[in-house]
């Protein structure tokens, strides 16, 4: 009788919503076929909220800005709600079940991601725009919540680190695949490069830089994954799709980034020291101190303006006469500087560099794609943004967030950790590099297609220092690997 009973409730409500469907499309209203799919998210949120998240990191890619003329603000559809729907449901099971690891807390990359919020939320308050600064900030928090607070309870295990980069990759391939076929219909021309891969991305340096981002990832797979000849195929077509998808992008900044991460490599080969590095840092900065005029003039000789030739394009990175795209990146940063002068401690607030920046353009530096309205986009750069933005204290707290990360991934590299565990961690680290580098040129850290693997890698270097790694009574990081973790 209850089995037939289940049968009768199966068939009338198929029959009714086949009905109601009928009705919709009758009036060309279509909504209603996204009905069974968010039911079938929502039941997915409520019974593994893990899963919700890496469908998250699949979508991100795949998803499109909304714009204004369209929902009232710019959104990010699917991607964003889902990213909104995860924090809001990590808050409560957190509250519920009283199950966050208090040891995330005192580790130094939380320390430092508190301040960066925490300083955020002070200077929205003295902000010169509050709702432009407090939505700037909301922003930022419906990405380090999920990715990076949820990131580190999700990498406890420890599969789920490649899983998370993969399914931002499989994404990945199908724009990669997207933007591919649409230059190729202009004959992979210079000018289309810069827009084909809309509209999933706004511009090829967007584009280009989370195409570099995961090129150490996959690089690295090919030799951490020996076992599974599947894996390893696939891995090698998606990274061949990935390098084709970067040479194609046209972003010079992204090629660099991925030759600094090359250079890192190498340092961590050959387990160089850190105080190594700085002495270099230090002797080259010494250099370019003392040389700044004579190097400056000798840029300044450079007309070589960005080309279809390899080679050239490559030489145009250090025009600062007349490439516009890099005069361009100039302006930006000078407006950003004059800005911190007048506001050094609280800066003009999060999120209203591209409101406030018009009146700091000086008009001989302007360029054929300056606006004079100063509406044409941010500070160019992840470190004077918030310089310009939160004041002195907004450019530590990004650099603080860098250095911490960057110790926690190199301390384990150059420990006693076992070798798949100090692999992993370098196929990490070098993503992060390809990111922090490329943030002296752009910033897309308010974006959804570059926070969520940003706050995601720097959750991993998070959960595999808490739960990967084995210490010994004085916490030092011994050759054992963490209990109920393979060798």
């Amino acid at each position: 009788m209850i089995e037939a009973a289940k049968i009768r409730w199966f068939y009338f409500l198929s029959i009714l919503y086949i009905s109601v469907c009928g009705v919709f499309v009758y009036y060309e209203i279509f909504w209603l076929y996204l009905l069974p799919v968010a039911i079938a998210l929502a039941m997915l949120s409520l019974l593994s909220i893990d899963k919700l998240i890496m469908f998250t990191v699949m979508v991100v890619p795949l998803s499109i800005e909304m714009k204004e003329k369209d929902i009232g603000f710019a959104l990010s559809l699917p991607a964003e709600p889902l990213i909104i729907a995860s924090m809001i449901l990590f808050a409560f099971k957190t509250l519920i079940e009283n199950s966050f690891d208090f040891r995330i807390w005192k580790h130094p990359v939380t320390i430092s991601v508190c301040l960066l919020l925490g300083w955020g939320l002070i200077t929205s308050i003295t902000s010169e725009i509050p709702l432009v600064s407090f939505k700037s900030m909301f922003n930022k928090f419906w990405f380090i919540i999920p990715f990076y607070f949820l990131g580190i309870h999700l990498f406890k295990e420890k599969k789920n680190i490649t899983r998370f980069a993969w399914m931002y990759v499989l994404g990945l391939v199908a724009v990669i695949v997207y933007t591919t076929y649409n230059h190729a219909l202009w004959g992979f021309e210079k000018d289309p490069a810069h827009w084909v891969m809309t509209p999933f991305y706004y511009d090829h340096t967007q584009y280009g830089v989370m195409l570099a981002f995961f090129v150490p990832f996959l690089v690295g797979y090919q030799f951490t994954n020996r076992h599974q000849l599947f894996l390893k195929i696939l891995s090698l077509v998606a990274l061949a799709a990935v390098v084709l998808g970067l040479i194609l992008s046209n972003s010079r900044a992204a090629w660099l980034s991925v030759v600094i991460a090359a250079l890192f490599f190498i340092i961590f080969s050959f387990k160089i020291r850190w105080y190594f590095i700085v002495g270099v840092a230090g002797i080259v900065a010494s250099f370019l101190f003392i040389n700044w005029t004579s190097i400056i003039q000798k840029l300044e000789k450079n007309k070589q303006d960005s080309s279809e030739d390899f080679s050239e394009h490559i030489q145009s990175m250090s025009n600062i006469r007349t490439d516009a795209s890099n005069l361009e990146r100039l302006l930006r940063w000078n407006c950003a500087l004059r800005m911190y002068r007048e506001r050094p401690v609280f800066g003009w607030g999060p999120g209203t560099y591209s409101f406030v920046y018009a009146p700091f353009q000086k008009s001989y530096e302007l360029t054929i794609i300056s606006t004079n309205f100063g509406d044409g986009g941010n500070a160019h750069s992840e470190y004077l943004g918030p310089l310009s933005e939160q004041g002195i204290m907004g450019m530590i707290n990004v650099i603080l967030v860098v250095v911490c990360a960057f110790y926690t991934g190199s301390r384990i590299i150059f420990s006693k950790a076992p070798r798949h565990i100090r692999y992993l961690t370098i196929m990490i680290l070098l993503s992060l590099i390809t990111y922090w580098f490329h943030g002296f040129l752009n910033n897309f850290l308010d974006t959804d297609k570059a926070a969520v693997p940003y706050w995601g890698f720097i959750a991993m270097l998070v959960a595999i220092d808490l739960y990967h790694v084995k210490r010994d009574a004085k916490g030092k990081i011994i050759s054992e690997v963490a209990a109920g973790q393979p060798q």
